[in-house]
């Protein structure tokens, strides 16, 4: 196999697959890491995967499809993220059964909580990955299956697992915040994180002021009175309202 043809494999198969690491594409497609690697360069430099450590993810052109890539999602706004993550994560106490839900920005959070002392229940490889050597944290993970594009595991056995559990605190994102409440892309995301809200005696919703005014797919939820809206910027004088009228929370990162 040729260094282009080895080049237009990977390209394929990580187009097919969305990621892929380094050791899968070695032993698929003939080579050394360091030849991967080189390929995954090549890639790189024509805008179609960026790379990560120990392998490579698609660049997504569509909007929405970023908005699933963990990833991506991770590396937007971070200095937003980071200021609303340390706001949510100075309100969980030790001992708390706290759920923590996907979104990039609760994984902002998770990193802020290793060393306190917590139960975690989540539904997200990334988190749980944050926290399987944190010997102060208990983690238990829902069942379900599996979406690595989205770095969760949703379904019927996730929805049903938080019917069986109780939580101090829920920590969720979203797609979008409007006067309704707060709306996310994917209706299994929307319906293990209805449940993970029934599950909390109170839920936390970290959004970054990119969420602002949008709808998506499904609303997640109507606000609710145990509810606190973590953000880095004060939402539109409608937002405000309903938030206010609801007996909700708004919670300002400076």
């Amino acid at each position: 196999m040729t260094s282009k043809q080895r080049t237009d494999s990977i390209e394929r198969f990580i187009r097919a697959h969305q990621y892929a690491d380094l050791h899968t594409l070695a032993a698929k497609f003939g080579g050394s890491l360091s030849t991967v690697r080189r390929a995954l360069d090549q890639l790189e430099e024509r805008g179609v995967v960026r790379r990560h450590h120990g392998g490579a993810s698609l660049i997504e052109t569509d909007v929405v499809a970023q908005e699933y890539d963990f990833i991506a999602r991770n590396q937007r706004h971070p200095d937003e993220k980071f200021a609303i993550a340390s706001l949510v994560a100075a309100q969980v106490q030790p001992g708390m059964t706290v759920i923590l839900d996907g979104g990039s920005t609760t994984y902002a959070v998770a990193r802020l909580l290793a060393e306190k002392r917590l139960q975690v229940i989540t539904n997200s490889l990334p988190v749980a990955s944050l926290f399987s050597e944190v010997g102060s944290v208990e983690t238990i993970v829902t069942g379900g299956s599996i979406y690595s594009r989205l770095g969760v595991v949703l379904g019927p056995m996730c929805e049903d697992f938080f019917n069986q559990v109780h939580a101090d605190l829920a920590i969720l994102g979203g797609a979008g915040i409007t006067e309704n409440g707060v709306w996310n892309h994917n209706a299994l995301i929307v319906a293990a994180q209805r449940k993970m809200i029934g599950a909390a005696t109170r839920s936390i919703f970290a959004l970054d002021n990119s969420k602002f005014g949008r709808k998506a797919l499904s609303l997640t939820t109507p606000f609710a009175s145990r509810f606190t809206i973590v953000t880095d910027t004060r939402p539109s004088p409608a937002v405000t309202r309903a938030i206010s009228a609801a007996g909700a929370k708004l919670t300002l990162a400076q």
